[in-house]
């Protein structure tokens, strides 16, 4: 499974890279901001899941999540937004822009794991 990793901190992309392939994950592209994620994806025809950070420049992910959502070629993919914004009004909106989950850092990767396994055995039925 490929894996995007959207974040405008090298630091915070590395963490989750570095968790995703202690999961076993190991084929993860990175991106800095919203602009970078969707040039990526219309780059590579394979990525088949999001992990995205809220707050970027350029664009942020919860415009990327909209962007995705609204392109008929992205709008299936699992979204999971990993964020320092932890507000329930910041939750509920992500979830309106129907991203697939949401974890608010700081976190530890077996909180990462639960989220990602949550993801995917949802999109499996």
């Amino acid at each position: 499974m490929k894996f995007l990793v959207v974040d405008d901190s090298p630091t915070m992309r590395r963490i989750v890279i570095n968790a995703l392939k202690t999961f076993g994950y190991t084929d993860v592209l990175e991106a800095g901001d919203g602009q970078q994620a969707l040039e990526q994806l219309n780059a590579y025809d394979d990525i088949e899941f999001v992990i995205t950070d809220w707050n970027m420049p350029v664009m942020t992910g919860l415009e990327l999540t909209q962007s995705i959502r609204g392109n008929e070629k992205f709008k299936h993919l699992p979204i999971l937004m990993v964020t320092t914004r932890g507000l329930k009004s910041d939750i509920i909106e992500a979830l309106k822009a129907r991203v697939n989950n949401y974890v608010v850092k700081p976190f530890t990767p077996p909180v990462l794991k639960e989220k990602l396994d949550s993801v995917l055995a949802s999109i499996k039925k």
